[in-house]
């Protein structure tokens, strides 16, 4: 199938450029053929995010947002941010104190899962299609020059044989590609090493993200406050906070970020997670609530400084897939439905013109660099490094005075070039953690958490999660850093089992995976690869 321009994720990104660029053909009477391919059951089924939504792009992008209907229901009316002290005790931090960035002004808790459901009606209603169940597994590159995806096979075996209900995939061919797969996206992970795209950017960092929906007393519901945390439970090795927003109908939002440039192997971000929430802080909210849902998702944190050069022959990189988060504001959405605007509008300029496609767009980095993308992220450079180099307290009130005081221009820029997969010791040399078993009322164990994720993955099909060398979590990772996956992965995916005959076994429960790409970045022997599984597969948030 053949198509002006086909864009890989419906996210935000994704969708902000199909509808930026329909909006364009229709005022211009051009025809344009915009197809979405997205790996979800549905547009949303595998969005998660916060989320404080700070409205910026949508406004250029439906200036009649409100008119159109579009979800953001709840004004943000405080902020809370606390420093906690250990489980016990925490204490308010006074506004002067705290960034701008972290002021949330003027901005909306949303569901960006029904942002997004929102976004595709609106570039459907203008002639976009869009595909759900279809991941884009890889991509067609021509004489160095990008010219679309292939969609994934579907219908095979666990040993790749073909079934009954085998149908091959699809080759969506294109004037130009639009990759918005979101964080570590393994087609985007693939073009940067392809056409060298982070030569002259620092590596890129990650977090990952936790979140979970609560019903709780009506009581305790304060509608529209936001509440962020530092310090605790982390030491001073780990970095991260956690959040809880009071969203419409009674429900919260609540969770936790953790970096995951951490040292010791032992710790859990799971389950660190589930310790957070009964702090008083948390626990003053959630006491007698329900929780509805669950998920997890990595976050590409590095900022500016991380960047990668975002075009190629015959392509364009956006939002999270290319890292445009701006961390300081622990927000990505805006950013990332900018970064699809600036693609759309380069993309259309170029077809415009009688442009056959294939051609490196450096007219995307002209207009990124003369937005308010650019100074917005360029303005809060320093801010995750400084927290990496000096620590959450020194580090938070350096930002703090380079925010406040002087607008992000402090003279200093502060690299950090290491890997988050090198940052592991030695489980010799780490501190075993002892972690309380989950009370069933404010904390969870894994399984039961990704029960609520309404995760599934077709039985009979290639495992998506590939060992680069199968010996190496026994033979390597067991011994050196008493195999972290067990641990780091928030869906219980992988485990260390003895087999009868006394050896040790890696065990891979792909079924669970719900496609937070944390063992892509995390594993210090780089040996796992995340691969889009058949489509459809993977968590259906509802509403995350």
């Amino acid at each position: 199938m053949e198509f002006d321009v086909v864009i890989v994720g419906a996210g935000p990104s994704g969708l902000s450029t199909a509808c930026k660029l329909m909006q364009m053909a229709q005022e211009k009477d051009q025809e344009l053929m915009v197809c979405v391919v997205e790996k979800g059951s549905e547009v949303g089924a595998h969005i998660l995010s916060g989320a404080v939504l700070e409205p910026r792009a949508l406004n250029e992008l439906f200036p009649d947002w409100k008119e159109r209907g579009a979800p953001l229901n709840t004004p943000v009316t405080g902020d809370d941010i606390y420093l906690l002290n250990n489980a016990e005790k925490g204490i308010k931090l006074p506004n002067f104190a705290v960034p701008k960035t972290m002021h949330n002004d003027g901005n909306y808790i949303v569901s960006m899962g029904n942002v997004c459901r929102w976004l595709a009606e609106q570039a459907e209603g203008m002639g976009v299609e869009i595909f759900p169940g279809f991941p884009a597994q890889d991509v067609i590159v021509e004489d160095g020059k990008v010219a679309g995806v292939i969609t994934g096979d579907m219908g095979l075996d666990a040993d790749g044989n073909e079934k009954d209900s085998f149908m091959p995939g699809m080759e969506l061919r294109a004037k130009y590609t639009v990759f918005a797969e979101g964080c570590r996206g393994h087609l985007g992970k693939e073009l940067i090493s392809k056409f060298n795209l982070d030569a002259d950017s620092a590596p890129q960092h990650y977090g990952l993200g936790f979140k979970e929906i609560w019903d709780i007393d009506p009581a305790l519901h304060q509608e529209g406050l936001v509440v962020h945390s530092a310090g605790w439970p982390f030491d001073n090795d780990t970095t991260g906070g956690g959040y809880l927003y009071h969203a419409e109908n009674n429900q919260v939002f609540v969770g936790l970020i953790i970096d995951l440039n951490y040292s010791n192997p032992h710790l859990s971000p799971f389950d660190e997670f589930q310790r957070l929430k009964h702090h008083p802080k948390f626990a003053q909210y959630l006491e007698g609530g329900k929780r509805v849902s669950y998920g997890a998702r990595a976050i590409a944190k590095g900022g500016f400084n991380s960047l990668p050069k975002m075009t190629m022959p015959g392509a364009v990189m956006v939002g999270c897939d290319a890292g445009t988060i701006n961390f300081a504001k622990i927000k990505g959405n805006h950013t990332a439905m900018k970064s699809g605007i600036l693609a759309a509008e380069t993309i259309f300029a170029a077809l415009s013109a009688g442009d056959e496609g294939g051609k490196d767009l450096t007219a995307y980095t002209d207009g990124f660099k003369a937005s308010w993308l650019y100074d917005e992220l360029y303005n809060t450079r320093n801010f995750g490094a400084a927290m990496h180099k000096l620590g959450t307290f020194f580090g938070g009130a350096y930002n703090t005075v380079d925010q406040n005081f002087f607008g992000g221009k402090l003279p200093f820029n502060f690299s950090d070039n290491s890997f988050d997969h090198e940052s592991l010791k030695l489980a010799s040399e780490s501190k075993e953690i002892n972690y309380p078993k989950p009370d069933g009322k404010l904390s969870f164990d894994k399984l039961s958490s990704v029960f609520l994720s309404n995760t599934n993955h077709e039985e009979e099909q290639p495992c998506h999660l590939k060992l680069k060398d199968n010996s190496i979590p026994i033979s390597v990772n067991l011994p050196q850093y008493a195999e972290p996956a067990q641990r780091y992965c928030p869906a219980g995916v992988y485990e260390v089992e003895e087999t009868p005959e006394g050896d040790k076994k890696f065990v891979i429960n792909s079924q669970n995976c719900i496609h937070c790409k944390t063992c892509d970045i995390k594993d210090p022997s780089q040996n796992i690869t995340w691969v889009t599984p058949e489509g459809t597969g993977g968590p259906n948030y509802p509403n995350m």
